[in-house]
């Protein structure tokens, strides 16, 4: 992906469909129905409840953040998942990579700190398209 990146401030609704080439930042939330796709990396400074493709030119470095990270549906790379919500991390931010060929959602801050999962890291479901 380039290294230029989208800023979006305001929330996207259903129907909307952001696609952009490099990384995309969005202040607000995505709501159900509304999708990102980015050839880089997905950052939601709010809820993130649409759908979410980051690295969507098949980059599996490719990362997707969020305060809230319940998509509808998540891909990074080829991986796709639909269930990323951990009981333990549901009012904190998460991010979502791909680790051993499965997409990983883990505390935001963990992540930051290490490119390893931590043990208590949720596991995805994996779907190949």
């Amino acid at each position: 992906p380039t290294s230029e990146g989208l800023l979006v401030h305001r929330t996207l609704r259903a129907g909307t469909a952001l696609e952009h080439r490099g990384h995309v930042v969005v202040i607000g939330d995505v709501n159900p129905g509304a999708e990102i796709t980015a050839g880089g990396d997905i950052i939601v400074w709010g809820k993130l409840r649409g759908l979410a493709h980051a690295g969507a030119a098949g980059d599996e470095s490719a990362v997707v953040c969020a305060l809230r990270l319940l998509p509808a549906q998540l891909r990074i790379g080829p991986h796709v998942t639909t269930r990323t919500e951990s009981r333990s991390a549901r009012h904190a931010p998460q991010t979502a990579r791909v680790f051993e060929g499965r997409i990983v959602v883990e505390p935001w801050m963990d992540a930051a700190a290490t490119r390893e999962p931590r043990a208590g890291g949720v596991l995805a479901r994996l779907r190949r398209r």
